[in-house]
């Protein structure tokens, strides 16, 4: 990775917007930190998630890890000399994160991990990563704890990235753990109450793709607006075709609605309310919203929005992916649905 792109970023507040002030952070709202994250996505979701991911690591250690780890690496963090990534999804274990297969296991000096993960955003290129194992196998959720693990370090083996389509600045990959020892201090949630942060975390995450959802598609709204001013056709604008028109409200409509849905759940969250249902519904409608009307707004550029000076084909590739992070379509439907039989 380009680490310029990092300090550029981190240039701007945006790997500090959540971390305390007297970590030397800003101590913004998780809604403010959902804004930043949808402008840059407007941009290449792709990097917006790189951004934010390695941000949460940043924001997680004050609250949770112990003084000499949070000196040691929040300040390089917050700087962008340092890139951060947290790792549940395993090969074999992705939306089933109670069956992760990593495992911790007691030695003399602390704590020895084994394992792999795998779909892991940053892990292309991030030096502290928050790795979530398995201290009791056959225990599920009640054993799995989180722990901080260097990537300069005897164990961590890095894999290859996956290159994914249009969204190389995500840096999604995999690492293996190889008899990787670390001391008890190492240890930022302990088992049980691991599980129960990262579903915490897992609802912010949803909240914040939904936004860098709507984001894409109201970029490429903005986009289509203007190419409508100025094209031409059979004697007039695009803008003034009656069924081109329609296109673009269709897509108004959808957005506003996914704004609105999005705009619920990061309230329910800076009011440590209960989002759990709310960021499902929103993720849920802003991904296929996006995978709908990005493609219809293309359409509405003609063969131009084929080109590379647009984002379209990026932006679809970005919410193709957003379907899938945080917790499949499926898994979040099946979710919502629980809600009415409690």
């Amino acid at each position: 990775a380009d680490m310029r792109v990092f300090r550029d970023a981190a240039s701007l507040g945006l790997m500090a917007l959540e971390v305390p002030l007297a970590y030397g952070g800003l101590g913004m709202s998780f809604g403010c930190k959902a804004e930043a994250m949808a402008r840059l996505a407007a941009a290449d979701f792709g990097f917006a998630m790189s951004v934010v991911n390695s941000h949460n690591v940043a924001a997680k250690l004050p609250g949770l890890a112990a003084p000499a780890i949070t000196e040691r690496y929040v300040p390089g963090l917050m700087r962008g000399d340092l890139v951060g990534c947290t790792a549940l999804t395993e090969p074999h274990a992705g939306s089933d994160f109670a069956a992760i297969s990593t495992t911790a296991s007691r030695v003399s000096s602390g704590w020895r991990l084994n394992g792999a993960k795998a779909w892991i955003v940053n892990a292309a290129f991030a030096d502290v990563v928050v790795v979530y194992a398995q201290t009791q196998p056959g225990s599920g959720a009640c054993g799995i704890a989180a722990f901080l693990v260097a990537a300069q370090r005897d164990g961590f083996i890095r894999d290859h990235t996956y290159a994914l389509s249009g969204q190389h600045t995500i840096g999604t990959g995999g690492f293996r753990l190889h008899d990787y020892e670390l001391s008890d201090a190492e240890m930022m949630l302990a088992p049980g109450e691991a599980f129960k942060q990262a579903l915490v975390g897992i609802n912010g995450a949803r909240t914040y793709v939904a936004a860098m959802c709507c984001a894409m598609v109201g970029e490429a709204l903005r986009i289509a607006a203007a190419y409508g001013r100025e094209r031409e056709t059979f004697g007039k604008p695009l803008a003034q075709h009656q069924g081109w028109r329609w296109s673009l409200a269709e897509a108004e409509v959808d957005l506003e609605a996914a704004r609105a849905l999005t705009r619920q759940a990061a309230d329910a969250i800076d009011d440590g309310a209960d989002a759990q249902t709310l960021s499902a519904r929103a993720k849920v409608f802003a991904t296929r919203m996006a995978e709908r009307q990005i493609p219809a707004l293309c359409q509405c550029m003609g063969a131009a929005g084929l080109r590379d000076a647009y984002p379209f084909g990026r932006h679809l590739s970005g919410a193709r992916v957003a379907g899938f992070v945080d917790g499949s379509t499926e898994i979040l439907l099946e979710r919502i649905a629980r809600s009415h039989t409690r």
